[in-house]
């Protein structure tokens, strides 16, 4: 189980402040912290960063690797920013993520940069209603990248996982659709935001939902954990 973290948030309130003060010592405090835990990515999520998301990836990626060799997911969804992260990444980095909203402008990157890529199953019109649904998307976005010669191996799928407190057929369309994903693209990873199936529940019960669903995904061949 290859495991994501994914405390370098900007809309962390305790690391947040850092990254938009570009104050070193916090981020990389915790980027230490992240890999001595046992992870074997870390996540770094600017989100949108619409204004200056270039030159604040960049920092962040060159900080962070100042003082771990794990390699980078870099999570935003500006694609000027995304690109400046890629060329300051030492070694092979994962784009986190592109939608088929985003392929036209997000695809390329992977094949220039030689970067893995988490394809997220959230289609045109939102969310997929179902597993068949997900199936659908999820082929769409693995033909365009093999166009491109982007090959099944550097493809990473997340389903999308919804809070059980919402919608419990969405929880069972995911692990359909985790079910079919080998038949349907051989070679390609999976990954889920974890921690998203029990958002909205009792804070108590959090850990014992995540550690439940996390066995169930597992028995589908789950590759990956943020």
């Amino acid at each position: 189980m290859i495991l994501i973290g994914e405390n370098i948030n900007i809309m962390s309130k305790t690391i947040g402040p850092a990254l938009k003060e570009r104050n070193p010592k916090p981020v990389q405090k915790l980027a230490r912290d992240e890999a001595e835990a046992g992870v074997d990515y870390l996540d770094l999520n600017i989100g949108p960063a619409r204004k200056g998301g270039d030159e604040l990836m960049e920092w962040v990626v060159k900080v962070v690797q100042e003082v771990t060799d794990k390699p980078l997911s870099l999570d935003t969804t500006n694609p000027v920013a995304m690109e400046a992260g890629l060329k300051a990444h030492q070694g092979k980095a994962l784009i986190n993520s592109i939608s088929p909203a985003r392929m036209e402008e997000e695809l390329p990157l992977v094949k220039t940069y030689n970067a893995d890529m988490i394809g997220l199953l959230w289609g045109i019109d939102g969310m997929p209603r179902d597993a068949a649904e997900r199936g659908v998307i999820a082929v769409d976005l693995i033909y365009k990248a093999n166009e491109m010669d982007i090959p099944n191996e550097d493809i990473w799928i997340d389903p999308i996982v919804s809070p059980v407190s919402v919608e419990i057929n969405q929880v069972k369309a995911c692990l359909e659709f985790m079910s079919m994903l080998e038949d349907i693209a051989p070679g390609c990873k999976s990954t889920v935001g974890l921690s998203n199936i029990s958002n909205g529940t009792p804070t108590p019960l959090r850990p014992y939902l995540d550690r439940t669903y996390l066995m169930m995904l597992m028995k589908y061949g789950l590759y990956s954990a943020i």
